[in-house]
């Protein structure tokens, strides 16, 4: 079923112009929200709408926004996460580059449920055009009058803010995004306390992702119902699946939560290309375990994922035929996390160095035997003990590609080469 929320007007020319996204209803939610809801009822509808976190790790977004304490006396901050430094994800992105208003009309409706007057968003560096479209489209909504003192005369403020980072995968994480924000190096902090007590600046904050804001001003419009009817139970709303490998039409695609993977593949994806069968899917960004092709079948949602032995993650689906390397896709994974470790763990800052050294070793043809046992044994040393999740998103893939082609990777040891055609 064909359901276009974030997406419906992706393919309208000058959407990034304030005045094209207001012919299309644009701010109208942002009216409607400022004028006949109170913050309360916005918490409670995005709570009853079941949105869930489009970052990666899934929380439910009513939740979180319900944890920041109303009288700690401190501000409230919003921060919004558009690093999408994953290997794989490419959805924010489109959002930024293309609509970038339904982002803000999203931002200022949710700050005025959080009582928030000042909200950032953090995008990476390297996204130098969406950091520019962004800034055009404050400049814009400022002028209009939808951010600044009073907005829409409903005696409501806020500030918002394009924070450029500096390229480093750790600020993908929410605590070392806050460092980032503040100045410091991108270390992820110790928790608790968690952000929604003691986040920016020592006040409370909270954090989502793009896709995650972006939603918002559609359940205002259409009703916390309307939203949680499409997709599965505890799984509602869209999902932007970010498709890159090997298949015919690689894209970003909006679909309900809940289609499965053979569907988006072979119905939407167009299939693998000529001459080739699937080999393997990792569904969440780099980060989460492989899948294999007797998975296709499984629903794409968080918690069916989880039960197939993955994560939904991201959602940045990256197909690989038969001609793959495991072993030199495991390697180039390696190689990406030891040098995007902050260093502050001594799991994760040898550990992910010792699987790239491992591996490269054997794809070069010169692995030993037991090092297959060795690696297996790192990376159950590497999860669930360090300060943040990059050690477990280093470890969990090169884990599973070594588990689940086990014989491929044995094969290069002691054949002392590359064993696939």
């Amino acid at each position: 079923m064909a359901i276009k929320v974030l997406t419906k007007n992706m393919d309208v020319e000058n959407l990034q112009q304030i005045d094209v996204y207001e012919s299309l209803g644009g701010y109208r939610n942002l009216a409607k929200a400022l004028k006949e809801c109170t913050p309360d009822f916005i918490v409670e509808a995005v709570k009853k709408s079941g949105l869930r976190g489009r970052g990666g790790a899934g929380f439910p977004t009513g939740m979180k926004w319900g944890f920041v304490p109303k009288d700690s006396g401190k501000p409230i901050y919003l921060c919004v996460n558009a690093d999408e430094s994953e290997p794989g994800t490419f959805k924010d992105r489109l959002i930024i580059e293309k609509d970038p208003h339904q982002l803000i009309e999203g931002i200022i409706i949710s700050a005025y449920a959080l009582s928030c007057h000042r909200a950032f968003i953090y995008i990476r560096g390297e996204f130098v055009y969406g950091a520019g479209v962004l800034d055009r489209a404050i400049e814009q909504a400022k002028r209009k009058g939808y951010l600044g003192k009073n907005i829409l005369d409903s005696g409501f403020d806020l500030e918002l803010s394009v924070h450029r980072g500096a390229g480093a995968y750790i600020c993908g994480e929410e605590t070392a995004l806050l460092e980032s924000i503040e100045g410091k190096r991108g270390h992820p902090r110790l928790k608790p306390p968690f952000p929604a007590v003691v986040g920016l600046y020592g006040a409370p904050t909270v954090i989502n992702n793009v896709e995650t804001i972006a939603n918002v001003p559609h359940i205002i419009e259409n009703g916390a119902e309307w939203y949680a009817s499409i997709g599965t139970e505890r799984n509602t709303g869209t999902r932007l699946f970010g498709v890159s490998g090997h298949v015919k039409k690689r894209g970003v695609y909006e679909l309900p939560m809940g289609v499965t993977l053979k569907e988006l593949i072979y119905d939407h994806c167009g299939g693998m290309r000529d001459g080739h069968e699937l080999k393997a899917i990792v569904p969440g960004g780099s980060s989460v375990p492989v899948m294999t092709p007797d998975q296709i079948d499984v629903p794409l949602d968080f918690d069916s994922v989880a039960k197939a032995g993955s994560m939904l993650g991201s959602a940045g689906v990256i197909v690989m035929d038969d001609s793959t390397c495991m072993v030199k896709a495991a390697r180039v994974l390696a190689k990406f996390y030891a040098e995007e470790s902050c260093g502050q763990c001594s799991q994760c800052r040898e550990g992910t160095e010792w699987l790239y050294r491992i591996l490269t070793r054997i794809e070069n043809g010169n692995g030993r035997a037991g090092e297959l046992e060795l690696m297996l044994d790192i990376c159950a040393n590497m999860k669930g003990k360090t300060i943040c999740p990059l050690s477990d998103a280093a470890a969990m893939p090169i884990e599973s590609y070594i588990q689940r082609f086990y014989d491929e990777f044995a094969a290069h040891i002691q054949e002392q080469r590359c064993v696939v055609a």
